[in-house]
């Protein structure tokens, strides 16, 4: 064999691709990775997957009837297949018509994310840059992620770095913090991953040293799972959405007992005599003390107090979970959390305060110097419109329809087209059936891709992509300590183009190639990108190579830095010489400009505890008893990779998992690997379940990406939980995703299932002429 190897990246770790005869043999992990991710396992099979997308594809209906063929029948009917130039003059006539006929605001945008771990081919960044300097459209604002803390804490602290992941780092936290507190748990599935990619995972490394230095740990989670093995921690299960409940009594706890930092509180924070008048229950009568929060939380009365003065006892650091805002109130915990971190008054101390997004992602907390990662600028939007992230389905129900959002009012546009390139929201999205209405709305929708995932089934135009190893590009994070130079190792599988390529020739077509490309090719990208990224690090101290000799290493490292970074340090030492950027300049327990919004009765000025519309305290728990938890799955990214070796291999009876504790199981007659019903009033999966007492009772726990595969009936049979979850905003403040505030019920499935037909290419009705 004629064995070639090439460096590359993925978000879910660098590696060197390992090639032969034309075809991707494996993907031996990067040498500096530490704890390298078994997900590269799946990369060979899917880059040579029998789902790769192979011909520009256009949807039957579509293509004979245009904007007059049934919308509803996309993803049932058959895809003809065409050639390019067919394929890019429809779309180029199609943008042409809308922008002529409806405006630059009938074109939606809607990219995600987590594309490409590659700055250059970045199908998000490309899409917007495209589509900007052709006019415009409506883009998206926020991100699934952590989209209520995105929109939250500027408000509270002047900006939402922190939930980025920086904060006070590992270093510091090992030498200084004795007491870390994890609401939502520390599930190192998740640090599998980094957006931009990771040449080291390094959260368990840095969660073993803080072991071995003394630090003490408590998970806060309804799951056992969010508990890292040999971790010696301390597992306190609460019912899901009540984290807030538990934190107002641990400061009910604090003022009680005179434990509060009352000078900081006074030196560094605005608004928290307030705030300790709603939790002592002056403002409503309801004293928010340890044993109320018991009957909310089922966490133990004892228990709070006891937690609340071993926290105010030692160094302690307080942390959320991104899935904390993920849920109706989302704004709610971050909040909440930075008030008791106030009241502990350890805020900028080495090893105290607070902190986000530990084990959410790789590299939180991780020591890295404050210089910028290979980026590319999509442009100024000259539309000048955005949608919150999670409201895509209101868009394109409700046009015309006014929204509230982080102090202002807007009107949904009127969506025509939808050009989507990188992401599946069949999977990001919440009510699947909902969005399946909503989908048929536009009356034309692309695609870029390079698989028949459940969004490409249900496209009118799909432009087949090529994958990260068939194109040249250069990768990294903020967070990692690593850039990485990613070569091309196979040309483009069937009659594939770069996303890169395919927009350059559509801008052409439109007249605007150079606004697009501003006379760059692939290299010549490749090239100023690094230009950026190298006069940043230089200006910041650090010596960097000439990009010949980095696309020769393959990389580039940086040290870790000198001294420990901890977050507000600045702030905590002289308040008045480093304010935060509130209009206050301090910590905003109670912020005027939230009050000024008028939002009161879903999100008030101070943290509040405010029952989510479905939690296990709900009046619909009555019929579905059972909190469904959608976690981040362990073995793809998000939906990247499902039909992946890695993916497939965890299934059970080729469905996803259901978790249940041991007496839930046994009350519906339930055993171990059974397939079950998950269903409430929005829908239903069918799942297969696995027991065990590591889950709370009254909790079901599943992880998202399986492929979106509908029978009919509202019924999906391939395990995907977002057929359940809840598609309304977490406030009016944010309007994020509500994903985790769901109830549901499960039952034993009886007799015989679906068939799974998730990874079955479509039907073709030939190729046109």
């Amino acid at each position: 064999m004629n064995v070639k190897r090439y460096p590359s990246l993925s978000h879910w770790g660098a590696f060197t691709a390992v090639v032969a005869d034309g075809r991707l043999q494996a993907c031996e992990p990067f040498e500096r990775d530490p704890a390298p991710s078994a997900i590269l396992q799946s990369m060979p099979g899917m880059v040579h997957s029998p789902l790769r997308i192979a011909r520009p594809a256009v949807r039957k209906g579509w293509l004979e009837r245009r904007e007059g063929a049934d919308r509803a029948a996309r993803g049932s009917e058959p895809f003809v297949e065409v050639g390019w130039d067919a394929a890019l003059e429809l779309v180029t006539e199609e943008l042409a018509r809308m922008r002529g006929q409806y405006g630059a605001t009938s074109i939606f945008g809607g990219s995600y994310g987590w594309s490409s771990a590659g700055r250059l081919h970045h199908a998000r960044t490309l899409t917007h840059r495209f589509l900007n300097a052709g006019g415009g459209c409506v883009n998206q604002a926020g991100n699934y992620s952590w989209g209520a803390a995105q929109f939250l804490l500027p408000h509270v602290i002047g900006t939402y770095a922190p939930v980025t992941g920086r904060v006070t780092d590992w270093k510091n936290v090992a030498a200084h913090t004795r007491l870390f507190v994890a609401f939502g748990g520390l599930p190192l599935r998740n640090t599998q991953i980094t957006s931009g990619g990771a040449g080291e995972h390094s959260t368990p490394r840095w969660l073993e040293q803080a072991r071995r230095a003394g630090v003490r740990f408590v998970i806060v989670s309804p799951t056992r799972a969010d508990v890292p093995a040999g971790l010696d921690a301390r597992w306190i299960p609460i019912r899901p959405n009540t984290d807030t409940a538990l934190m107002l009594a641990m400061v009910h706890a604090l003022l009680a007992d005179g434990r509060h930092a009352a000078d900081f509180v006074h030196t560094h924070c605005a608004g928290f005599d307030r705030f300790a008048d709603y939790v002592a229950g002056r403002a409503d009568g309801q004293p928010k003390s340890p044993e109320w929060a018991q009957g909310i939380c089922g966490v133990p009365a004892a228990e709070i107090r006891a937690l609340a003065r071993q926290a105010a006892g030692t160094r302690t650091l307080l942390t959320c979970a991104w899935s904390l805002q993920r849920a109706h109130r989302g704004e709610q915990p971050y909040w909440a959390v930075i008030a008791l971190a106030a009241a502990l008054g350890q805020i900028g101390l080495p090893g105290g305060g607070f902190a986000f997004g530990h084990a959410s992602m790789n590299g939180v907390g991780n020591p890295r110097p404050g210089v910028a990662a290979p980026e590319m600028s999509a442009g100024a939007n000259p539309a000048g419109k955005s949608i919150p992230v999670a409201r895509i389905a209101d868009m394109l129900l409700q046009p015309g329809e006014p929204f509230e959002f982080n102090g202002r009012t807007d009107v949904y546009p009127d969506i025509r087209m939808v050009y989507w390139a990188g992401g599946n929201p069949f999977h990001h999205h919440q009510d699947l059936n909902r969005l399946l209405r909503a989908w048929s709305r536009p009356q034309t929708i692309v695609v870029h891709e390079s698989w028949w995932t459940p969004t490409a089934r249900r496209a009118d135009i799909v432009l087949p992509a090529t994958t990260t190893l068939e194109r040249n590009d250069i990768g990294g994070s903020s967070r990692d300590r690593f850039v990485l130079a990613m070569h091309k190792a196979l040309p483009p599988q069937g009659q594939s183009r770069n996303d890169f390529d395919i927009y350059r020739e559509l801008a052409a077509r439109g007249g605007f190639e150079d606004a697009f490309t501003e006379g760059r090719d692939e290299f010549q990208w490749l090239r100023h990108i690094y230009a950026g990224l190298a006069a940043n690090w230089r200006g910041g101290g650090f010596e960097v190579p000439e990009f010949d000799a980095f696309w020769r290493a393959g990389y580039l490292e940086l040290p870790e830095p000198a001294q420990d970074f901890v977050l507000f340090g600045d702030f905590r030492r002289d308040p008045a010489a480093h304010p935060l950027k509130t209009p206050s300049g301090r910590i905003e327990i109670y912020s005027e400009r939230i009050a000024g919004f008028g939002y009161a009765d879903d999100c008030p000025p101070h943290p509040a505890w405010i029952p989510p519309a479905e939690w296990l305290g709900a009046p619909a728990a009555a019929r579905y008893p059972l909190h469904l938890v959608t976690s981040q799955p362990a073995d793809k990214l998000h939906s990247q990779l499902d039909a992946g070796a890695v993916s497939t291999a965890g299934k059970i009876h080729g469905r996803e998992r259901v978790q249940l504790a041991t007496a839930d199981a046994a009350r519906r007659g339930i055993a171990d690997g059974d397939l079950v019903k998950v269903y409430n009033a929005r829908g239903a999966c069918i799942a297969a379940a696995v027991v065990h007492d590591g889950v709370m009772p009254g909790v079901a726990i599943m992880s998202t990406g399986a492929w979106f595969d509908p029978a009919g009936d509202a019924l999906e049979r391939h395990g995907n939980p977002n057929v359940l979850t809840l598609d309304i905003g977490t406030s009016r403040l944010t309007q994020a995703p509500s994903a985790l505030s769901a109830l549901v019920e499960i039952a034993k499935w009886e007799g015989e299932a679906p068939p799974v037909r998730a990874f079955e290419a479509p039907a073709f009705a030939g190729r046109a002429a």
